[in-house]
């Protein structure tokens, strides 16, 4: 398939053509998959990823200017991009919560360490009002470092469930503390 032909293709699909979707998928599909693969190093992962990236395909195909870059270039940039920021989302971002289980001062002297322990009871008094559940997401989260991805799985929840477990249990972690 020729430049012409796949930008051809981008255009009829910023007119909601469903074939020329169709086909352009059939076209670029493989190649844009092994951008997947390579980035993300999970076959699942990929998968799920190209199912996005042609959602959003289809949703910008009209911003695709023809002539500016080749249309290839444009639909790897877009895989790429999509599969770099799934790689950002798989780790959870350090929180106050990862500051407080902090321990790691080499030689702290007796009025941090009794903070920092009087800091720990709080901690552990807040998280005693979550959900047993919750609680146990938030630890692996923010304690052991397990990624939204690997959290969702062990707790055989849906990803953006446990995303929405661990913002809704941080806020009120931090409810708790600011009392």
């Amino acid at each position: 398939m020729t430049i012409d032909d796949i930008s051809t293709l981008i255009g009829r699909v910023s007119l909601r053509d469903r074939a020329a979707f169709s086909e352009l998928y059939k076209k670029t599909g493989p190649k844009l998959f092994a951008i997947c693969i390579r980035i993300l190093r999970d076959r699942t992962d990929a998968e799920e990823a190209l199912q996005e990236i042609y959602i959003k395909i289809w949703q910008r195909a009209d911003r695709y200017a023809t002539g500016d870059t080749s249309p290839m270039a444009w639909l790897s940039a877009i895989a790429r991009n999509h599969a770099i920021d799934m790689i950002r989302a798989r780790k959870p971002v350090a929180n106050t919560i990862d500051e407080a289980y902090d321990l790691a001062d080499p030689s702290p002297d007796p009025e941090k360490s009794a903070l920092n322990s009087a800091e720990g009871r709080r901690i552990e008094t807040c998280m005693e009002q979550l959900d047993k559940e919750r609680a146990e997401a938030v630890r692996k989260a923010y304690v052991e470092g397990l990624s939204y991805q690997e959290l969702a799985g062990l707790f055989n929840v849906p990803l953006n469930t446990m995303r929405t477990w661990l913002r809704r249990s941080l806020l009120k972690l931090r409810e708790c503390m600011d009392q």
